[in-house]
């Protein structure tokens, strides 16, 4: 497992590290203007992290523009009541 100096989890690639924050925002509950909203490569491990600070990440503007985020999160609470049978 690589880790890096911030104790931050790393992400392999920019395309993991963005999918991880698309997951990020469908599984959890922000309030506004808090959670992780961009990805950024660390100057110290070379890899990728999350971030909540900066620009939002072009994807996810997109994927919370169009809705597929609240789409998402609501396929998820259904999938854990399910789970919960």
């Amino acid at each position: 497992m690589i880790k890096c100096v911030s104790h931050k989890k790393v992400y392999l690639t920019q395309a993991l590290a963005e999918e991880a924050l698309i997951d990020a925002r469908t599984r959890f509950q922000y309030r506004k203007h808090q959670g992780p909203v961009a990805v950024y490569k660390c100057e110290d491990c070379g890899y990728y992290h999350l971030t909540s600070q900066g620009d939002m990440n072009p994807r996810l503007a997109s994927d919370l523009a169009a809705g597929k985020i609240d789409l998402q999160k609501e396929a998820n609470h259904w999938l854990d009541k399910l789970k919960k049978r």
